[in-house]
């Protein structure tokens, strides 16, 4: 078992689950993966369990249903940490989270950051195959998190991240309640507040290859309100 596990939530994702798996795989031998599958109908979740059978360093959660990109996250870190992984990566499966940069994430781990955050909007960073409209979400987003909640971190919304398993044991898991952009912007506020320390490291975020995207406006209104939440309950 490697210290580190990369944890790669699905949903109809079958188009996608061998190509990524391969690459992260071949990206840093000090990785293993854990697919969270939420009973994809389209039999991501078999297809996972054949990668698993075939190579030790790929495993397989399998939910009974899909409740959101938060809920698989959460399952994983319990798992994780259960499994006894010292450092646990969140990305997504459908390369908008370029693998090349899993040796880059670990480097800054082991060089004791608590939380390394892959930012498109740090030196270095950007997006490919994005809209005028949704670049203004994005960074509109990003820029109205750190106002509210008084942080430096120039990307909150940002998906692709390595946690320090002390920053999860840390964190009560049970009372972490958003889902989607509204996750990701939790998590990284939680950790802040106990005060370790995130590191942004510069990512160019593609968008997917295959498939359609999971982000909708329930996603981003609840990331709205949820900011406000964080402010005056965590």
């Amino acid at each position: 078992m490697n210290r580190a596990l990369v944890c790669i939530p699905t949903y109809n994702e079958r188009e996608n689950i061998g190509p990524i798996t391969q690459a992260v795989l071949a990206a840093d031998p000090r990785v293993d993966i854990l697919v969270v599958d939420d009973n994809s109908p389209d039999g991501t979740g078999q297809l996972a369990d054949e990668l698993a059978a075939k190579n030790p360093r790929v495993r397989v959660l399998h939910r009974e249903k899909k409740e959101g990109l938060g809920r698989a996250y959460l399952a994983a870190f319990r798992w994780a940490l259960a499994e006894g992984y010292t450092y646990i990566l969140e990305m997504d499966a459908d390369f908008s989270h370029d693998p090349r940069y899993l040796p880059t994430f670990l480097d800054a781990a082991e060089g004791g950051a608590d939380l390394v955050l892959g930012s498109r909007y740090v030196a270095g960073g950007g997006t490919v195959n994005w809209g005028v409209g949704r670049k203004i979400i994005s960074r509109g987003g990003s820029l109205y998190a750190r106002s509210i909640l008084g942080v430096d971190v120039r990307d909150l919304t940002g998906g692709f991240k390595c946690f320090n398993r002390r920053v999860l044991e840390s964190i009560d898991l049970d009372d972490v309640r958003s889902t989607g952009y509204a996750f990701q912007i939790e998590l990284t506020y939680r950790t802040l507040r106990k005060g370790f320390a995130v590191r942004e490291v510069p990512i160019v975020f593609e968008d997917r290859r295959v498939g359609h995207s999971k982000m909708n406006k329930k996603i981003f209104v609840e990331a709205l309100g949820m900011v406000w939440k964080l402010r005056f309950t965590v």
